[in-house]
């Protein structure tokens, strides 16, 4: 684990916030060469690349408030101000998950208003987004944030004691519930480059990434630890966390999506056909 890069001076750089930088700059990379494919001006790219870039930190701060709101009573100006109260300088505490949906939401809204197609943005986006996921659990896991439960083997890692993973579980080997994130965030990139030849229809892909991000980061979260706030129920004394009950959401929303326009454009050919 390797939280901090290289330092000089008071300056550090941080793994996690690395890899964030990196994961946007990659993925608008990707995007940009994916719209001149498809006859889509880069240059809206690029406008929807900031609000995705803002609205995800924002929502992935956001969802996290939500669910401490105790680790800020007295002090709710740390939920936003990057110079913290205890002397710490940036925000610690983001839910991806929260990013993810505040994208979506501003995205729609941002190209309704500049009267252009989300479903065809959000096919050239979500394969950015899978790969952004790669390459930020990756900064998860040198950070030693979004650690996963106690386990014995040769895959589980212990923290050092000064990581949140550490503090939480000193002296304990952990699941590296990180770096499986981060190899479903590879396997949606290939499994979506690959739909990509089967598509049929607008909004095909992003359909697609809501069933397999959904059922990924469902399936994850068993092994994943959180903290009591985040539970949301319990299902015969196992905990469904408040990012698992979004997934599912996240899964039915695409299933229902894909099902319905492969109905439509059935029923459409058939009655071309006769």
């Amino acid at each position: 684990m390797h939280p901090v890069l290289f330092k000089i001076g008071a300056f550090e750089l941080r793994a996690y916030g690395f890899m964030l930088a990196l994961s946007f700059l990659a993925g608008i990379w990707l995007a940009t060469k994916r719209a001149k494919k498809r006859g889509i001006d880069p240059n809206n790219i690029m406008d929807v690349s900031v609000v995705i870039i803002i609205s995800s930190i924002v929502g992935s701060r956001l969802l996290y408030v939500i669910f401490h709101l105790d680790e800020f009573r007295g002090r709710w100006l740390d939920t936003i101000n990057p110079f913290q109260s205890d002397g710490q300088i940036g925000i610690a505490g983001l839910t991806l998950l929260g990013g993810v949906v505040l994208s979506f939401i501003s995205c729609m809204l941002y190209l309704y208003i500049k009267k252009l197609s989300f479903l065809k943005f959000a096919d050239i986006i979500v394969p950015s987004v899978a790969l952004g996921i790669f390459l930020t659990r990756i900064g998860c896991y040198l950070n030693g944030c979004c650690f996963g439960l106690p386990c014995e083997g040769a895959v589980c890692v212990e923290f050092p004691h000064h990581s949140a993973a550490g503090s939480v579980f000193p002296n304990q080997s952990l699941i590296p519930t990180q770096l499986y994130s981060s190899l479903y965030g590879l396997f949606m990139l290939v499994a979506l480059l690959y739909l990509e030849r089967h598509q049929r229809f607008t909004g095909f892909l992003f359909y697609w990434f809501l069933v397999l991000y959904g059922i990924s980061r469902f399936t994850i979260d068993f092994f994943r630890f959180y903290e009591s706030s985040m539970v949301v129920f319990k299902i015969s004394g196992t905990a469904i966390s408040v990012n698992q009950t979004i997934s599912l959401v996240f899964v039915l929303a695409g299933v229902v999506a894909l099902v319905y326009n492969r109905t439509r454009l059935n029923g459409f050919q058939s009655a071309k056909e006769t």
